[in-house]
C-alpha cells in the first residue's frame, strides 16, 4: 500500500475556500494518525481567475494534474460569471478528460441532523450518475440569434459503451450493498433514449441475478423519494435525472450542506475528484459560517478510493458522532456554529 498520494486541492469560488481547508485540517490529522502523508499542490483556479485573466485554469492545466491520485475541489460558480462558462471551464473538462464517468452521491439521514420528513429513518441510499454525456452533451446549437424564429437544439447523447460501464457500476455496487436497484427513466415519453437505456439496464441485469431491481419513471420516482425514501438503495439514472435526484434526496436527509460525491474514474487510468454538493454559496461566503461536512465526507470518500478504508471510516465515525451530539451545528442545520467550530468538534471525534 502507498503511503504518500498526491493530491490537487482546487478550492474554487465562495465557500470552497471556506470548506476545503477544513477538510485539509481533518485529513492532516488522519494521515497523522494512520500513518500516510498527504502531498498537496494547491491551484487557483476560480471564477476569480477567470475574470483576471480569461480562463479558469491555465492552457495545461489538466496536463499538470493528471499525474496526481485525486482531486479535491471545493466549488465552482460565481454570479459575475455565467454558470456555463465556469462549469464548462473548469468542472466539466476535469470529468470528461479524467473519464469520471461515475458521479457517486451517496445519501443518509443522520442523527442529529434535522430533516423535513415526519419520518426521516433509514434513508441510506446511493445515486450513481453518469457523469460525463447523456443529455449534457456539448451537441447542438442556437440558429437565427435575435430574429423572432431564433432556435437552440441541444442533443443528448448515449452510448452503448457509456450506459453499459455505468449500470454495471451501479449493479455491482448494489450487490454489495443491500442488493437492490433502482433504474431511473422516461421511456414512456422520450422515444429513443430512454428505451435504449431500459434495453441495456435489462441486458446487464442478467449478469447480476443476486440483485433485485425495476425500473420506475422519473417524475414518479421523485415523488416516491419524498414519500418512502427509506425503500431505495442503489439508484442509477443518466446525467440529468442523477443530478436531479441526487439533489432532492440530499434535501430528504437533511440538506445539500453535508451531501458529498465522488467523480470516479472506476479504471483508475485517470485521477478521481471528490467534492461537496453545496456549490459555493455567494450568500454566506466569507462569513465563516458554511457547514464543512460535504467537503469532510467527500474527503472520507476520497480515503477510500485511496485504499485507506480505515482511514474513512475513522472520518466518518467523527462525522456522524459530532452530528448526533447536536450541540455544534451550523446555521443550515439550524445551530449557530462556524465552520470552525464544527471542524474542531469532528477533529475531537477523529481523535478518540
Amino acid at each position: 500500500m502507498k503511503t504518500e498520494y498526491r493530491i490537487a486541492v482546487i478550492p474554487g469560488d465562495g465557500i470552497g475556500a471556506e470548506v476545503v481547508p477544513a477538510a485539509l485540517t481533518v485529513l492532516d490529522a488522519l494521515a497523522a494518525r494512520f500513518g500516510f502523508s498527504l502531498r498537496l499542490d494547491h491551484f487557483d483556479w476560480s471564477c476569480e481567475r477567470y475574470l483576471r485573466t480569461g480562463s479558469m485554469m491555465p492552457d495545461d492545466g489538466l496536463d499538470t494534474i493528471a499525474g496526481h491520485d485525486a482531486i479535491l475541489l471545493g466549488a465552482v460558480g460565481s454570479p459575475g460569471v455565467p454558470d456555463h462558462v465556469s462549469l464548462w471551464g473548469l468542472l466539466i473538462p476535469i470529468r470528461r478528460r479524467f473519464r469520471q464517468y461515475v458521479n457517486l452521491r451517496p445519501i443518509k439521514a443522520m442523527a442529529g441532523v434535522p430533516g423535513p420528513l415526519r419520518d426521516g429513518a433509514g434513508v441510506d441510499l446511493v445515486v450513481v450518475r453518469e457523469n460525463v454525456e447523456g443529455e449534457y452533451s456539448e451537441i447542438g446549437g442556437r440558429l437565427n440569434r435575435g430574429f423572432p424564429d431564433e432556435m437552440a437544439v441541444q442533443e443528448a447523447v448515449f452510448t452503448r459503451p457509456g450506459v453499459t460501464r455505468v449500470v454495471d457500476y451501479a449493479f455491482e455496487l448494489a450487490a454489495g450493498r443491500r442488493g437492490r436497484l433502482t433504474s431511473a427513466t422516461k421511456s414512456n415519453g422520450i422515444m429513443h433514449t430512454m428505451p435504449f437505456w431500459d434495453e441495456i439496464v435489462r441486458e446487464r441485469a442478467a449478469r447480476h441475478p443476486g440483485v433485485e431491481w425495476w425500473q420506475e419513471h422519473i417524475d414518479a420516482l421523485a415523488a416516491k423519494l419524498v414519500l418512502a425514501p427509506g425503500a431505495y438503495d442503489v439508484i442509477v439514472g443518466s446525467n440529468l435525472f442523477g443530478d436531479i435526484l441526487s439533489d432532492l434526496a440530499a434535501a430528504i436527509a437533511g440538506g445539500i450542506g453535508i451531501a458529498p460525491s465522488a467523480n470516479i474514474n472506476p479504471e483508475g487510468t485517470f485521477p478521481s475528484m471528490f467534492e461537496p454538493v453545496h456549490g459555493s454559496a455567494p450568500d454566506i461566503a466569507g462569513r465563516g459560517v458554511a457547514n464543512p461536512v460535504g467537503a469532510l465526507w467527500s474527503a472520507s470518500l476520497m480515503l477510500g478510493h485511496l485504499g485507506r478504508a480505515d482511514a474513512a471510516r475513522a472520518l466518518m465515525t467523527g462525522i456522524e458522532r459530532t452530528l448526533s451530539d447536536g450541540t455544534v451545528r451550523t446555521p443550515d442545520l439550524g445551530g449557530t456554529a462556524t465552520t470552525r467550530e464544527l471542524t474542531d468538534a469532528v477533529l475531537a471525534a477523529v481523535a478518540t
